[in-house]
């Protein structure tokens, strides 16, 4: 691979093909707020939010994050609960944390400047080798590699590379392809060029060759085999788990709710009682009154039927959740971690999304049974 990758370096007119890259980006760029500012704390807020999540979806949350967090010492002061409320929604809530970790070491042991070297940033929590690169070159000016999916896919393309790029170890071919080939002039430019190059041009599937800026130097469209590029292997099956959940509340109109673990699957995030439905209960309403009342040690009262089933799509999970609504009588018993809220204090805590669409459903739910009932 080493040989070959070679020769076609010798091949191309490097500064030719960073010339019509970054002339292109120049013109077609899109108009994202992040790229406003090559602040190095807003440029790493930006690249931690984009990370296995769509532009469009990250664009409202960045406005509202930077907004209530406008430097890096305000966020490195907040509390946990509020780092997850702003990111309630979001999704891989690992994110948020390994990054309020790491601000809060860059105020204690740098002064609150990010570090500029690949060596100090790279020791901070949740900055791998992408993250390091994006800041280093977008913020600091500095030739480093960031490697993305949409970069490995145009280099795959352009120098024709048929490494898996499912394996990790794949990573450090396409990071000594951009060192060949970065300007080391415009170095943020570049990648970033490489980057919408991916997002709007040398798409997944149907790649739009004829609009390519680069098609000259792409080998991979020489030979007709951009289709065939990059490799990828299939990713892992997934699992499914059925599960079911109650949105509870007794007769002061307060609602029982949990923290998660703080490690795992949606670590320290707000829930309702929830339980897996098993083959002992194949029915939901049974597999919950059952939870309650062994678990919880809680007599209530569900209603008939749910009234919303969420699916919701992991990485290599897939949940479906029947939601019930009902009454409970008396305290919270155990050491279960439940506690009750008031549905304005409900409100302030940090959701996963699917207990988010269970509890937007509940409450149009109830209004609807509220206006029944003012009918009668």
């Amino acid at each position: 691979m080493k040989d070959s990758m070679e020769k076609t370096f010798e091949r191309m007119n490097i500064t030719q093909f960073q010339h019509n890259l970054i002339s292109w980006f120049i013109k077609e760029q899109r108009d994202l707020p992040w790229r406003k500012d090559s602040n190095p704390y807003k440029v790493w807020v930006s690249e931690i939010m984009l990370q296995q999540t769509k532009v469009d979806t990250v664009i409202p949350y960045y406005d509202r994050f930077l907004e209530k967090f406008p430097t890096i010492e305000t966020f490195a002061a907040a509390d946990d609960e509020s780092v997850l409320k702003i990111w309630e929604g979001l999704g891989y809530y690992s994110r948020v944390r390994n990054l309020h970790s790491a601000v809060k070491e860059v105020v204690a042991n740098y002064g609150g400047s990010v570090p500029d070297t690949p060596e100090e940033i790279s020791k901070l929590k949740g900055v791998g080798p992408y993250t390091a690169g994006a800041v280093l070159s977008i913020a600091y000016g500095k030739p480093e590699p960031a490697v993305d999916g949409n970069v490995m896919r145009v280099l795959s393309r352009i120098l024709l590379i048929r490494e898996d790029i499912a394996k990790a170890s794949t990573r450090k071919v396409f990071e000594t392809a951009v060192r060949e080939l970065i300007d080391h002039d415009h170095p943020s430019y570049f990648n970033q060029a490489l980057m919408e190059l991916g997002a709007l041009i040398c798409t997944p599937t149907s790649p739009a060759c004829l609009l390519c800026p680069v098609r000259e130097h792409c080998s991979a469209f020489a030979e007709g085999v951009q289709s065939e590029l990059p490799v990828k292997t299939r990713k892992k099956k997934t699992r499914h788990v059925d599960l079911v959940a109650a949105v509870l509340k007794n007769d002061k109109e307060e609602f029982i709710i949990r923290k998660r673990p703080n490690k795992g699957l949606l670590a320290s995030l707000w829930e309702f009682p929830i339980v897996e439905r098993n083959s002992q209960f194949e029915q939901s309403k049974l597999a919950l009154a059952s939870y309650l009342k062994q678990d919880l040690q809680l007599d209530t009262n569900l209603e008939n039927g749910a009234f919303i089933k969420v699916d919701h799509v992991f990485t290599h999970l897939t949940w479906t959740i029947d939601a019930f609504a009902g009454e409970i009588d008396g305290m919270v018993k155990g050491d279960n971690g439940y506690i009750l809220v008031t549905k304005k204090e409900l409100e302030e805590y940090a959701f996963p999304v699917s207990h988010q669409k269970i509890w937007k459903a509940y409450k149009k739910h109830s209004k609807n049974d509220t206006e029944r009932f003012i009918d009668k």
